[in-house]
């Protein structure tokens, strides 16, 4: 009998160890159970509160080992209830995140400017987009040449600096305008000489000393002396020089034919230029053409006074223009015609050589439900209107549609006859996320 007894003693420990394991993993299995949010946590922890009613009628278990298990089951289902509450509080603002109320007073409203319209039906026009490129404006661009063979003495602008009309560019010696000088004072001298006989003359012929013919004969050599001097004067102007004097008989003074910048220079101090070389290119940048390459099949959209809206390609930047020319012809190579916008440019941010998007429109669609492009602004990367509701404006997200720049067609989310924040609509997207960050804190 004793020996019996012995051998079941350690067998009866042996099975405590193993239903202590086995309590230890039926916590840690509830532990995973209340962290995954599943249905089965109740069950779990009912296992766990069974067990524990197991071990408390052991006397022979282990103290520590007991004191050490029924804690932590405590802790764990606490903690993954309160991680549990938290999952659901997350869950519930992440679904309400497009439609959460933004609190905005009448008041607000009024100082922030943010208009209220009316969601509705309007036609929104349909643009076709044609490539086009930066110009000059050719009726105000002038290639200035001397029309005199010269040499540079001096040069008085650089390249793009903006010149008045009849600012003085470069100044030459030319042997040319010399020449022409003299000539003029040649005449000068003569017509001089030729009022002084003609005036003798007729005193004396009212004298009745000399006869009538001598003082005609007088009077024709003054006329021919001052068409002389008129037909010098003439040539001198006709090639921009000053009747001039001294020992300036050869200066000629480049000058510019009007307001602009210079944007080509082709000529430096010392260097011999013939009378056609094209030393300077002056452009009055105010104003530049757009010209664009139209297919055949777009031929019949563009049109002398259509509204064309030009983008540029490589930065945020659009005007408005109209239409001023169209080709009659197409190009051999390109098998296009060549149309023009006219366009206005006070800040010369339009520079010649951009490369742009002419959009010019091409019919009218009817949109059943439509806001203004201020109405729509970007919320969590989503086109969202912002609906007016009692002490404030709730955030709709939408699908939208067609856009003509002005209106915005809403393809899903509103309703014709919502009312919602329209102008300055941005102000109410700024309180949405101060209220957020503050919630957030």
């Amino acid at each position: 009998m004793k020996n019996s007894t012995d051998t079941t003693a350690p067998t009866s420990r042996k099975q405590w160890v193993v239903i202590a394991i086995i309590l230890v993993l039926a916590v840690v299995a509830g532990i995973a159970i209340l962290r995954s949010g599943k249905s089965g946590q109740a069950s779990e922890t009912g296992k766990v509160s069974t067990a524990e009613g197991a071990h408390a009628h052991d006397e022979h278990a282990d103290d520590a080992e007991h004191g050490a298990a029924g804690p932590a089951v405590d802790h764990r289902d606490s903690h993954g209830r309160e991680e549990a509450s938290e999952a659901g509080e997350k869950s519930q603002g992440g679904h309400g995140g497009h439609g959460e109320k933004v609190g905005f007073t009448a008041q607000q409203i009024a100082s922030s400017g943010v208009s209220i319209d009316t969601a509705g039906p309007s036609q929104i026009a349909t643009t076709v987009q044609l490539p086009g490129e930066i110009k000059f404006n050719e009726d105000r661009t002038a290639h200035v040449v001397p029309r005199v063979a010269g040499v540079v003495e001096s040069v008085h602008v650089d390249l793009g600096q903006q010149v008045r009309k009849g600012q003085v560019l470069a100044v030459l010696a030319s042997v040319g305008v010399s020449e022409q000088r003299s000539e003029l004072l040649a005449a000068q001298k003569r017509l001089a000489l030729a009022k002084v006989t003609a005036e003798r003359e007729r005193r004396l012929f009212e004298d009745r000393i000399s006869a009538q013919q001598d003082f005609l004969q007088a009077e024709q050599a003054q006329r021919e002396a001052e068409i002389a001097v008129s037909n010098a004067t003439q040539k001198l102007k006709a090639i921009g020089a000053s009747a001039g004097s001294g020992s300036s008989l050869s200066r000629y003074e480049l000058r510019a034919p009007f307001d602009g910048m210079v944007v080509e220079k082709h000529l430096s101090m010392g260097e011999s230029v013939r009378e056609d070389a094209q030393v300077f290119t002056i452009s009055d940048l105010s104003s530049v053409w757009a010209q664009i390459n139209v297919s055949a099949s777009n031929l019949n959209l563009v049109r002398v006074g259509e509204q064309a809206v030009i983008r540029a390609s490589g930065f945020e930047q659009s005007a408005t223009g109209k239409v001023s020319y169209v080709g009659s012809l197409l190009g051999e190579q390109t098998r296009t015609a060549v149309a023009r916008v006219t366009l206005a440019n006070p800040s010369l941010a339009w520079r010649p050589g951009l490369f742009v998007t002419v959009e010019l429109v091409s019919g009218k669609a009817h949109a059943p439900v439509s806001v203004s492009a201020d109405a729509l602004q970007t919320v969590e990367e989503k086109p969202t209107v912002f609906v007016k509701v009692d002490g404030g404006f709730e955030a709709r997200t939408v699908r939208i549609g067609r856009t003509d720049g002005q209106r915005v067609e809403i393809l899903d989310g509103l309703e014709a006859g919502t009312t919602h924040a329209g102008r300055n609509s941005f102000a109410v997207k700024a309180q949405k996320g101060k209220g957020s960050a503050g919630h957030e804190h």
